[in-house]
């Protein structure tokens, strides 16, 4: 009985984990492995040709100092994201939260916002020349009353005043720099975090709380020791997904004038300034990247998080929240209101603005189909080419499957006109019949975006017990059998969720598709920078509002997908 009980334990899955990767795992992750390091291969050919001047020229004191503001604002979001992130939830899969079902859409979708629209909606909004600010002037804001009538200012000046009479202040503070930077990426990014949790908590062993509180524990010892120490790899995965977005990240920092190393990066690639020295600049987030990936590696260490015994299939029991419902609905009313209906209420503002003023404005059904086409055809690449690289990593651990891991973050912290431009030169050079197509731009959007899939389909991967597909390899199915009916049946939610992420990402990027798409392939995210950057806010405000209801319904959609029992 002893031997029985010990062999399926402790041995298969060394011998799962030390064994040779089938073709099935091995082929794909290193077809991948080849696309990603195509543009960090054309950053070092650029950079290796400038010569050692080039190192001089980042250890200039003021490229380390824009370093140091990055980093800065990297950990402080991440931390942010996290915080914000786990109550929510927790709130909407373990507790009987109020309308659970609604905050379970709402609270993800700040995601469908692109950071430029946030970075824009801080500004007209709460900057010091801000659509408030004029309302609180006495004698403005006239034009906007003949419109809409006093309902706006009704509404926003009274609470506005109070709050600037409790802090001592006599108008709103610019809102630019740090501070402006860290609330929205914060308000926008936090949903990667919650996103991953949430497709982590559907699948927790409810049967490991159960042994906890039956040996004494209370809910929130129970919660802090067993619940919280599962939840570490979703925690780092969606931490992770964060930094690196809020590394890449180019239109919220520009907005806001927070200079980081993006912004830098496109300043001299755009200005054609220095584009060896933007080459040399990226390659330095690249190494940022890499570190902050072996940092994740580190929390994870070499835990396990799948239950070894029969364990319970069903879901947990639900908390109540009692009293407590209240803070708990204050705290998810806030955080729609302020990463949600603010930007799309002041969206709507321009609209109407611009309709009375006798601005036309066209919805771009041609750009929204263009968007939903490349966006689509993206997600299915992506969740397809990281579920052999997630198995490889997870299952197969070793000096390539660590070096695998690590290459596919870079494309994320990277800017989108560097991946692009990588991109160019090779299709260009080597396949001149991929070139102004859409499979480049696919591709880019792979080497951006794959982190995302794989860090929801890793974690998902990380609580499936490996003896399910060693039994399946025992009794004669092959690997790539294995992997179809069985591993990718279990990581389903993981892969719903990392190409939900994707399928967002991509309908808002906008570096990599100026530069990629085809002639005539306009998207939306395209003609929203087209006529903002213009100054032309309420012409923008048309296709934003069709990006976000059309990024919307898709992750409704893909929500409802991912609560499923698989």
């Amino acid at each position: 009985m002893r031997a029985a009980n010990w062999i399926p334990v402790l041995r298969l899955p060394r011998l799962t984990q030390g064994r040779r990767p089938p073709a099935a795992v091995l082929i794909p992750a290193v077809l991948v492995a080849l696309v990603l390091v195509l543009s960090p291969a054309y950053l070092s050919i650029r950079t290796l040709g400038a010569g050692p001047e080039i190192w001089d020229l980042l250890a200039r004191p003021s490229v380390l100092f824009i370093l140091l503001r990055t980093l800065a604002l990297v950990f402080s979001v991440t931390a942010g994201c996290i915080l914000l992130a786990l109550p929510l939830a927790w709130l909407t899969v373990r507790t009987d939260l109020p309308f659970r079902r609604f905050w379970n859409v709402t609270l993800l979708l700040p995601l469908v916002l692109p950071s430029y629209v946030g970075g824009l909606v801080a500004i007209s909004t709460l900057g010091g020349g801000g659509i408030i600010q004029e309302w609180l002037d006495a004698g403005t804001g006239l034009d906007d009353a003949s419109v809409f009538g006093d309902f706006p200012r009704s509404i926003l000046v009274p609470p506005v005043n109070f709050l600037l009479s409790l802090t001592g202040l006599e108008e709103i503070p610019n809102i630019e720099g740090f501070a402006g930077a860290f609330i929205v990426l914060t308000l926008l990014s936090y949903p990667y975090v919650l996103l991953t949790l949430r497709a982590a908590m559907w699948r927790l062993d409810p049967s490991l709380e159960e042994s906890s509180r039956a040996l004494g524990r209370n809910y929130w010892a129970t919660f802090y020791n067993v619940t919280l120490p599962v939840l570490r790899p979703s925690i780092a995965a969606g931490g992770l997904l964060v930094a690196l977005y809020t590394l890449s990240d180019f239109g919220a920092v520009s907005l806001l004038r927070y200079e980081t190393f993006t912004w830098a990066i496109f300043v001299q690639y755009d200005s054609g300034f220095s584009r060896t020295l933007g080459a040399a600049m990226s390659l330095v987030l690249v190494a940022v990247a890499l570190g902050l990936v072996a940092a994740e590696g580190v929390t994870r260490s070499k835990s396990r998080y799948y239950r070894t015994g029969e364990g319970a299939s069903r879901p947990a029991n639900v908390l109540r929240l009692r009293w407590w419902k209240w803070p708990a609905l204050a705290l998810c009313v806030a955080v729609v209101l302020t990463a949600l209906a603010l930007p799309i209420g002041v969206l709507l503002f321009w609209l109407i603005r611009g309709v009375a003023a006798g601005e036309p404005f066209l919805f771009l059904w041609g750009a929204l189909r263009n968007s939903i086409y490349a966006s689509a055809l993206a997600a299915a690449v992506t969740a397809a080419a990281a579920l052999p690289v997630a198995v490889l990593t997870v299952r197969f651990p070793g000096i390539f499957s660590s070096f695998l891991e690590k290459v596919s973050y870079i494309g994320f912290a990277l800017p989108g006109i560097a991946v692009a431009l990588g991109l160019v030169f090779f299709a260009a050079n080597y396949a001149l019949f991929l070139y102004q197509t859409v499979a480049v731009l696919v591709v880019a959007y792979l080497v951006l975006f794959l982190p995302t899939a794989l860090g929801a389909i890793r974690a998902s991967l990380l609580q499936m017990n490996p003896d399910l597909e060693q039994a399946a390899r025992s009794l004669g199915r092959s690997s790539w059998a294995v992997l179809l009916t069985i591993t990718f049946p279990l990581v389903r939610p993981g892969v719903l969720a990392g190409a939900a992420l994707v399928f967002l990402l991509t309908m808002k990027e906008l570096p990599a598709t100026l530069i990629l798409s085809p002639i005539g392939f306009d998207t939306l995210a395209s003609s929203i920078w087209s006529a903002s950057s213009e100054g032309f806010f309420a012409r923008a405000a048309a296709p934003a509002l069709l990006l976000v209801l059309a990024s919307g319904l898709a992750l409704v959609f893909l929500t409802q997908r991912q609560q499923q029992p698989s």
